[in-house]
């Protein structure tokens, strides 16, 4: 394994839940890794900006068409494009916010999912462009959602990942953080053995 990609997208930063839980899987992926290059993006310290019509028309414009603005939104989505491509393995931070993932995350899939070049139709549907590798997503919630129909980041990611050809989707859930001290205790014990389990 060459390359890692974490993704960050907590609020809060550093101090998120999901972005400490991230640091512990990063610390494992790493010392099993050691020579292998880690990118960070932090999507809430550094957002991507969200689609608009101006940008998105920038995505169905000819390259020789395109306006100098227009291509520098085209040189952004391929460098976050080749972000993914060329990562071995991929650390994703999903808190949850207003039972949805976070605005942050919404805009980057939005760069990122390019007809021609991380997805194409064919005949037979839909057809994923990337390679497959292994995509470790930490949710952390404040209730308890996961298996229930309030879960609504589950269901999308895999959709949404899986539409890009992203199958290997490996989920490590903290719930009930906003439930007591207790319930927050266990249930970040509870996750961080998970992710020791997954990195060994």
């Amino acid at each position: 394994m060459q390359n890692i990609l974490v993704i960050t997208t907590s609020i809060f930063g550093e101090d998120g839940q999901s972005s400490q839980l991230i640091n512990q899987a990063l610390d494992q992926l790493a010392t099993a890794n050691p020579e292998a290059r880690v990118t960070i993006r932090n999507l809430a310290s550094n957002p991507v900006p969200h689609l608009s019509g101006e940008r998105f028309g920038a995505f169905l414009s000819a390259a020789d068409n395109r306006t100098a603005e227009q291509q520098a939104v085209i040189d952004f989505s391929d460098q976050l494009i080749e972000e993914l491509r060329t990562a071995d393995a991929v650390i994703l931070g999903v808190p949850m916010y207003n039972f949805g993932i976070p605005s942050g995350l919404k805009a980057y899939f939005d760069h990122i999912a390019r007809a021609g070049v991380t997805f194409r139709y064919t005949e037979n549907g839909p057809e994923g462009l990337l390679a497959d590798r292994p995509v470790y997503i930490i949710a952390t919630r404040g209730g308890i959602y996961a298996g229930t129909e309030l879960d609504t980041q589950t269901p999308y990611l895999r959709t949404f990942l899986g539409f890009l050809g992203l199958q290997d989707l490996n989920f490590v859930y903290a719930e009930g953080l906003n439930m007591g001290d207790d319930s927050q205790q266990k249930a970040l014990q509870k996750a961080a053995g998970q992710i020791a389990e997954l990195m060994s």
